[in-house]
């Protein structure tokens, strides 16, 4: 039984990492947040201790290490995004590995430095990047790896996701804590894309505002138009009223359909990386490439490449 520390337990995605770390048989030991609207606890790992400040928080994590029994072998991490690098190093230099939540950080430049951190400590960090463990996903990447060599698929991916009034008020709808739409959201779409396709060749941005953005990405074996949005006046008019999220990826004309399967996702992970076959710094580089990329690039007017809402729409 392993022991493990929860940095950011109040979030909306710990509840899936409280669970994760109950069904593969280890222990909960101590949790952190300076909510404290945590009571999900209750029902998964009552026993846990759960700080609201940080210094209590590490101190009392440092005492664990005294006894081999107690001492962390896993912190994970569902802090907000701005507070990853930080909480990644705390962990590190508690003695533990680190899981955590995408995007990792910000910028290629962190995930150098938190390779130096790796090696100082003896340390490992591994990103937590579902999508890579969904069976239609898996399929999918099987169907392109059996295709002819020259092949390129015709990608359109579109992710609408309302969002109410109190996204702005949020450190989420703060970019920079969030560092954006494309980076916040999505982020576990550009890695399924090179998980599947390959390396990216080509980043065009031909929206990036507070709410929505949308571009052109070409990787070896794909043409890919993106638009995402927390914008509810961005539904499709037949899902408008009926629906809050709208999900749509289309793949040379066949669509791929996995909104079930989700919630297991992050237990299966947790499996994975106990057993050693979990995704590290090295992994997440790509997707973090391309959203630095985006958040930093010059918005280009839309060609017959651009999304069709971009095209079709006044957005």
């Amino acid at each position: 039984m392993k022991n493990f520390a929860l940095i950011g337990a109040a979030g909306y995605i710990a509840p899936r990492h409280m669970r994760a770390i109950k069904d593969t048989g280890n222990r909960l030991s101590v949790a952190y947040d300076i909510n404290d609207s945590v009571g999900i606890i209750d029902s998964i790992s009552p026993h846990s201790d759960f700080f609201t400040e940080f210094e209590r928080f590490e101190n009392h994590a440092y005492a664990l290490k005294r006894n081999p029994e107690t001492a962390l072998d896993y912190v994970a991490i569902c802090s907000p995004n701005y507070l990853h690098h930080a909480h990644i190093a705390a962990g590190l230099r508690l003695g533990a590995d680190v899981i955590c939540e995408k995007p990792l950080v910000p910028t290629v430049d962190m995930i150098d430095d938190l390779k130096i951190i790796e090696r100082e400590t003896g340390g490992k960090v591994f990103n937590i990047l579902q999508l890579r463990h969904h069976s239609s996903i898996l399929k999918l990447r099987e169907k392109v790896m059996a295709a002819s060599a020259d092949q390129k698929f015709d990608v359109e991916l579109t992710y609408i996701t309302s969002r109410g009034k109190w996204y702005a008020q949020s450190w989420k709808g703060d970019p920079r804590k969030s560092f954006g739409i494309a980076t916040n959201i999505g982020v576990h779409f550009y890695d399924m894309l090179h998980f599947i396709f390959g390396k990216l060749q080509q980043n065009v941005v031909h929206l990036h505002a507070e709410s929505k953005a949308a571009g052109y990405l070409e990787y070896e074996r794909a043409r890919v138009r993106w638009f995402l949005s927390i914008d509810e006046n961005d539904l499709p008019e037949d899902v408008k009223g009926k629906k809050t999220t709208y999900r749509n990826i289309d793949i040379s004309g066949e669509q791929l359909e996995f909104s079930d399967g989700f919630t297991d996702l992050h237990t299966v992970s947790y499996q994975e990386i106990l057993a050693g076959r979990g995704y590290g710094l090295d992994d997440a580089r790509h997707c973090i490439e391309t959203v630095s990329t985006i958040r930093t690039a010059v918005i280009q007017a839309p060609t017959a490449d651009a999304h069709p809402f971009i095209l079709n729409k006044s957005l």
